[in-house]
């Protein structure tokens, strides 16, 4: 691989359907603790108006793009958008407090807090209903 090309890459966004803007803002901004990067008027490829909406973990690079369901063929993805599988990881650094504070904020956890070799795991719903793992220690 050309070292040049590996230096400049990276995953800058990744796309979550949502039903609404605001909720899912709220959500992970609110409940997660994500920051709200950019809320922007924008359009779809037939002129439509919608808004660009991106969200990231606290010094995070990545971020995630909150896009509303347009049309029935993603409103049916919205919530599986991985087929029913854990999609999504959340790594913190105080595991323990980080899901007191979820469950307390009224956070769905499918799957309780069990220890694995790679630290604590505990399953949650996002406000679209897609899994994510929770993940940390202590």
């Amino acid at each position: 691989m050309d070292p040049a090309y590996a230096a400049v890459v990276q995953i800058d966004l990744v796309a979550l359907i949502v039903d609404e803007y605001d909720p899912a803002i709220a959500f992970f901004t609110d409940v997660l603790g994500f920051d709200l990067v950019e809320d922007s008027p924008s359009l779809t490829t037939d002129g439509r108006p919608k808004r660009w909406v991106v969200v990231r973990p606290p010094g995070a690079q990545t971020g995630i793009l909150l896009a509303r369901a347009d049309g029935e063929h993603q409103r049916a993805a919205t919530g599986n958008q991985v087929a029913g599988r854990v999609g999504f990881f959340l790594r913190v650094d105080d595991f323990d407090a980080t899901y007191r504070r979820m469950a307390e904020a009224g956070v769905t956890f499918v799957r309780e807090p069990r220890a694995e070799p790679y630290g604590r795991v505990a399953v949650f719903l996002d406000i679209a209903g897609n899994r994510w793992d929770l993940l940390g220690f202590g």
